[in-house]
């Protein structure tokens, strides 16, 4: 079973997001182990990279604003090849001040979902479902279209 594990700073507030959160997790365990740390959010971003790469596994994958865009078909394909090769991969949400260079510069992958900006308690969930899109885009399921 794939092993996918989110990395997020902060906490999420709002039950709405938890419950999405939940609902998502749920789908997903039929795919893969998907595991969420949250870190603190500390003084500064070097603070912040320092615990995201301490609990970062397999993978690298930073989500932020110049990141390359993807197709929902083009995640599927790439989480595709991690799950053939076995590869774990960790995606890593940043705080609402961003992410510091040096985990970005560590990533295999930088990820953008968009050019714009998004709470990154939000963030959390857009990610899940499209992680979830991806398997359904894998497995030929009728989710999407």
């Amino acid at each position: 079973m794939q092993k996918i594990n989110i990395i997020c700073v902060g906490k999420i507030k709002e039950k709405f997001y938890t419950d999405a959160v939940n609902e998502y997790m749920k789908r997903l365990s039929r795919f893969a182990k998907v595991e969420i740390r949250e870190i603190p959010e500390c003084r500064t971003l070097s603070e912040e990279a320092e615990l995201i790469l301490k609990s970062a596994k397999g993978r690298l994958i930073a989500l932020c604003v110049e990141g390359k865009k993807y197709s929902s078909e083009a995640l599927a394909q790439y989480i595709k090849q991690l799950t053939d090769t076995g590869n774990e991969c960790t995606f890593v949400i940043g705080s609402s001040c961003g992410l510091a260079d040096a985990v970005k510069h560590k990533a295999n992958i930088k990820l953008s979902f968009s050019d714009m900006t998004f709470p990154h308690q939000l963030m959390r969930v857009i990610l899940l479902e499209q992680v979830y899109r991806a398997f359904m885009i894998n497995g030929g399921g009728e989710y999407h279209k």
